[in-house]
């Protein structure tokens, strides 16, 4: 009896004890609400926006080289060729999450969203491909003028989707809710040139072994993901299998990550309040945006901030071509593409929205995080003096579009607030008379 009564006490006091500790574990509750706030895109933004100023202080710390140090570290097995950097588990493996939460908006896109009808999808999607083409050139240009290296003319054209849209949430709140559509839709479009250049342009050593290998993992995962009732011990390792063997293949890893995503099937099963698709986002979300994007962020964001080095990035022809793509090129990719097919075209653009509204979205857009890092690691090795300079100009470059996009943002939404303001009841008729004859 006296054993059962001094469990019982136990048992009673560790419950006191979790109740009091400051650091316990959260309740149901609480663990529900803090993954809600991880799938907030302002949350995402603020964790990647952490992570790279975590990088930059460590990169520039006393702590410097166990920064390089813990980056350098070799980590798996080298007989499956994966014995990889932890650098490079955060930008092949993790990324991998990223994408594949990339993959499921991007089906859903097709299937049931703005890319489902041309007639509404044609004009960010010409715009996403002149928000592509433009930087590109403008790199190009840069290079070719300088006798710069050419193999970084992809990093311009990405938009980091999480950023874009989290500085127009914050500056742009009383914007036409249809600038927000053209600019999720043109970051989608955005994404998917995105993974069609990596595919296509940094496949290195291509197996086509291997390839076929992935390729049928990604069948399988896709037949089993359909029953709809496949417990995550299937799936999962099924996945990683499929990770590996593209990894292997010489095509980028992460490119499993967006092909997996798409297996995934959108409809509503019968009994089912929302789809897989949509199901597997919400899961997969807070992984992607609380751990992935900003552990990729601190091993691919830390770069020298000494003057002298960031004298030597602002000379690099590179560093420029880069800089002035995501700035000058981005914005003047979009709207010259959106202003040939409204002029050229049947298109046009939302009553609601004017040109200069779509000149502060396109400016947004040229924050060019996630993507351009990762191509930025892709076009240049780790030994090359570019890649610390393109790195640098890819960090400036998107903070001075996010500043500049938002000063715009923020003018914008004064302009559409005052017009809201402004009731029929308030004008005079005099003014009305005024401007009739006007």
């Amino acid at each position: 009896m006296s054993n059962r009564r001094t469990a019982l006490l136990r048992r009673r006091a560790a419950v006191v004890a979790r109740r009091n500790a400051i650091l316990g574990r959260l309740t149901p509750g609480g663990r529900r609400n803090f993954v809600d706030d991880l799938r907030a895109e302002n949350t995402g933004s603020k964790l990647l926006l952490a992570g790279t100023v975590l990088a930059l202080i460590w990169a520039n710390s006393p702590w410097r080289e166990a920064y390089a140090s813990l980056s350098a570290t070799t980590i798996g097995p080298a007989s499956l060729h994966l014995d990889l950097t932890v650098a490079q588990w955060a930008t092949d493996g993790l990324l991998a999450i990223f994408f594949f939460v990339v993959g499921l908006e991007l089906k859903r896109e097709m299937v049931e969203g703005q890319l489902r009808k041309p007639a509404t999808a044609i004009v960010p999607i010409l715009a996403a491909v002149g928000g592509m083409a433009v930087p590109a050139l403008f790199y190009t240009a840069v290079v070719v003028l300088r006798d710069g290296p050419p193999e970084g003319w992809a990093i311009p054209v990405a938009t980091d989707i999480a950023f874009a849209v989290a500085v127009l949430t914050l500056f742009g709140s009383r914007l036409p809710t249809a600038l927000r559509a053209f600019l999720l839709t043109l970051a989608v479009v955005d994404d998917l040139l995105g993974i069609i250049v990596i595919a296509v342009f940094y496949a290195e050593g291509l197996s086509f072994l291997w390839l076929g290998a992935a390729l049928l993992a990604i069948a399988l995962f896709g037949l089993l993901v359909r029953r709809g009732d496949m417990p995550t011990w299937v799936l999962l390792p099924l996945a990683v299998v499929a990770w590996a063997l593209m990894h292997s293949s010489g095509v980028h890893a992460t490119i499993a990550g967006v092909m997996l995503g798409f297996m995934v099937p959108v409809a509503v099963r019968e009994g089912h309040k929302v789809g897989l698709a949509e199901h597997y986002e919400h899961k997969w979300r807070p992984v992607s945006a609380g751990l992935a994007v900003p552990v990729f962020a601190l091993f691919a964001a830390g770069v020298s901030l000494n003057p002298s080095d960031l004298a030597s990035a602002a000379g690099d022809p590179a560093a420029q071509g880069v800089a002035l793509g995501l700035v000058l090129g981005k914005p003047i990719g979009i709207l010259l593409a959106t202003y040939l097919l409204v002029r050229f075209t049947r298109a046009t653009l939302d009553p609601t929205a004017r040109w200069l509204d779509l000149l502060a979205v396109s400016t947004v857009a040229g924050v060019g995080f996630t993507v351009s890092l990762l191509i930025g690691e892709l076009s240049f090795g780790a030994d090359s003096p570019h890649s610390e300079h393109v790195k640098a100009a890819i960090l400036f470059g998107s903070l001075a579009a996010a500043a500049i996009g938002g000063v715009l943002l923020s003018w914008r939404s004064r302009v559409h607030e005052r017009a809201h303001d402004l009731r029929p009841s308030d004008i005079s008729v005099d003014e009305v008379s005024v401007d009739e004859e006007g």
